[in-house]
């Protein structure tokens, strides 16, 4: 007998169950409350628990994944097709449905050590953001009496602090403390900063997959650690195309008898996106790039190599992760013997003369 499905929509307090009966065909719903979720599913036979991909749903996953259950997190844009009205208890059935689909991808249940990486890559961001906005509000307010800064952080601070008399002697007195606690509130932002960072680099000293992935040229400290917490052991991805491609990473093509490139969509890990493209770009604007980046940039524009060699990085990250290698570099690495003979091609010789053929 095939093993029971249950489509669970979990929730703060109340947790939705759906499930069909394997003997009687009945369809069985039931409310759970947080605390007896564990207790509920402890002692039902091993089958599937399908829920939604959100917020809550990898900490239950490793919950309940010990129990003998089957885990599976579904993308929350793929389940929502199969959700039929507003009500809150309405996604229960939906989720059942969606997990007999078997062409929507699965997401890996992340282990707490993988989500605490990404959760100090959400707070730095999140302290970037607002360092951003507080020298943004400053450069506002005080554009207001006449005062400009440059474009950018630190030219912008730069100027503040060479000109800070002339500005305390045009603004006023409430201005000018105004400006100190701004200046001081972005210091202490600073350190928010700096402290994630401290942290993420602790982490990766303490990670072989992202050590791995800090040797390969364009991945830092933080698209290594971020890389190798998204990815985790890789093997929820039959290939590098499927992780590079949902990221973004790669420009739609086209469909039907035609087919073309068109620009890269908002789809995907933003933030993973960033980081690749910025390593990327990082490595086309070298003083000597690599001779296969120099051929490209001859036959397409710069920002186009940039999101070619984005998906290449990408690619080679699911490769070092799901396979346990480390990155070889050019010229370094062995060609096997049956390759060499696969890229030898005959060339024209003189039968006559008994030439052997040699490589092209």
């Amino acid at each position: 007998m095939n093993a029971t499905t249950y489509g669970m929509d979990i929730a703060k307090n109340v947790f939705q169950v759906h499930w069909v009966d394997g003997n009687t065909g009945e369809i069985c719903r039931k409310k759970l409350p947080r605390g007896k979720v564990t207790e509920f599913f402890a002692v039902r036979p091993a089958g599937r628990i399908a829920m939604e991909a959100c917020g809550g749903a990898h900490h239950w996953g490793r919950t309940l994944g010990p129990l003998g259950h089957q885990i599976e997190l579904l993308p929350t844009h793929q389940v929502r097709p199969f959700i039929s009205g507003n009500k809150d208890d309405a996604g229960r059935p939906g989720i059942w449905l969606a997990a007999q689909h078997g062409d929507i991808r699965r997401v890996a249940v992340k282990s707490s050590e993988q989500q605490a990486m990404l959760s100090l890559h959400r707070m730095r961001t999140h302290w970037v953001s607002v360092r951003t906005a507080t020298v943004n509000a400053l450069r506002g307010l005080l554009y207001e009496f006449g005062v400009t800064l440059p474009r950018g952080r630190h030219s912008g601070l730069r100027q503040l602090a060479q000109q800070r008399a002339e500005i305390n002697d045009a603004v006023p007195a409430v201005m000018v403390r105004l400006v100190d606690d701004q200046l001081l509130a972005l210091a202490d932002i600073e350190r928010h900063v700096q402290a994630m960072e401290e942290e993420i680099s602790l982490m990766l000293k303490s990670q072989e997959s992202a050590r791995r992935l800090r040797d390969t040229p364009g991945i830092g400290v933080l698209g290594a650690t971020a890389l190798a917490a998204t990815l985790g052991d890789g093997t929820s991805l039959r290939n590098g195309r499927e992780f590079a491609c949902p990221r973004s990473c790669s420009g739609s093509s086209g469909h039907g008898r035609q087919s073309a490139h068109r620009s890269i969509s908002k789809r995907g890990n933003a933030y993973l996106r960033t980081l690749l493209i910025n390593g990327a770009r990082a490595l086309a604007s070298r003083e000597h790039p690599a001779p296969w980046i120099v051929a490209l940039l001859g036959r397409r524009p710069f920002n186009v190599v940039v999101v070619a060699i984005a998906h290449k990085l990408a690619r080679i990250a699911w490769a070092l992760v799901a396979h346990g290698r480390a990155y070889e570099r050019a010229g370094k690495r062995q060609i096997p013997r049956q390759r060499v003979q696969a890229r030898c091609k005959p060339v024209l010789h003189d039968q006559r003369r008994g030439d052997a053929p040699q490589c092209a």
